[in-house]
């Protein structure tokens, strides 16, 4: 486990003054974020997750090391997956491209809190469900209840993302998402943008505008992907809570800039889904024969990469027909 003082406040650090730069200075006035802009952020975040990756490994040792890219990369490949969510949740509600990062700006906020309190629970969750060693097959094994379910959990999830269709998630009404019903239920909600406001008065009446309602939309979205992400870098490090908190909200903070980097070309990466199938499959396989047979992480982060690699190639390769005269999002 990460016990270096220095490399905790570092990272609280980094988090906390990037985060004020991002909506303080660079991102105080509302625009829509260029593809330049995001290439730019895209470097910036990468960049200081393989820089803060190599603090671990100056500290902690070459095993942490793989165990933090293993964990980034596979919620990074993950969250590719759920851009293309994004996506559909602000043409579903008409969002003005300019907003479009306010929007992800407070749902990443949000996904700070909800991320540290799933993995730190998750992790005293996990040390408390070692069932008693017992023989099974010859060996002498100790299993955990938790890790074997999640892994069932995560190969089925591998199974069900492998034979989806992309219909599935356009034919949804969003507007009936548990997010949305939750602010319609608080507030009225006015039919109209008020520019980056979240409320707005209306005839004396102060109400919500639909900018929070997608805020709201896309803060359960993130609660749904968790319910895949989490325990699927749990399979990296069960027992380090830190390693898996900081490589997922590093992923998580490039989120946006990958959003504005790739939105206009996501149905150019229509294999993508089975690389990322293939890779929920694996950890899960990985979480149920780890009583019996241990995967390294050096040995998970080349097989995921490679999957992730592969997908992307072949994507690029083999571009469906309906896929090349896409709309750019507006």
């Amino acid at each position: 486990m990460i016990n270096h003082p220095g490399v905790i406040i570092g990272f609280a650090v980094v988090v906390v003054v990037m985060l004020l730069l991002d909506l303080g200075v660079f991102n105080k006035k509302v625009h829509a974020v260029t593809s330049k802009e995001a290439a730019i952020w895209s470097v910036v975040w990468i960049s200081l997750s393989m820089l803060f990756s190599g603090v671990i490994y100056l500290t902690s040792g070459f095993e942490k090391f793989t165990q933090f890219q293993s964990a980034y990369w596979i919620e990074k490949a993950l969250s590719v997956d759920n851009l293309f969510v994004f996506i559909l949740v602000f043409g579903f509600f008409n969002v003005p491209k300019e907003l479009h990062h306010k929007v992800l700006f407070w749902g990443i906020i949000g996904a700070l809190l909800f991320r540290a309190i799933f993995i730190f629970a998750g992790v005293g969750l996990i040390n408390l469900t070692y069932l008693p060693e017992m023989t099974l097959f010859g060996h002498i094994v100790k299993i955990n209840a938790v890790l074997l379910l999640f892994g069932l959990f995560l190969i089925y999830a591998g199974i069900k993302s492998w034979v989806s269709t992309d219909d599935d998630d356009e034919e949804k009404d969003f507007s009936k998402s548990p997010g949305a019903r939750v602010i319609y239920k608080l507030f009225k909600v006015s039919k109209e943008f008020d520019g980056a406001k979240f409320f707005t008065v209306e005839n004396g009446i102060k109400m919500a505008t639909p900018l929070l309602v997608v805020v709201a939309v896309i803060e359960f979205t993130d609660l749904l992907f968790a319910v895949d992400s989490i325990p699927a870098i749990f399979a990296i490090a069960p027992d380090d809570p830190l390693i898996l908190y900081t490589s997922n909200i590093f992923a998580i903070l490039g989120l946006r800039a990958l959003y504005f980097l790739l939105a206009n070309f996501i149905h150019m990466f229509s294999l993508l889904k089975y690389g990322l199938a293939i890779i929920l499959a694996f950890i899960g396989v990985k979480m149920v024969i780890a009583p019996f047979y241990h995967i390294s992480s050096p040995s998970s982060l080349l097989i995921v990469g490679g999957v992730l690699v592969l997908s992307v190639i072949a994507s690029l390769i083999f571009v469906p027909k309906e896929a090349e005269g896409v709309k750019k999002i507006d």
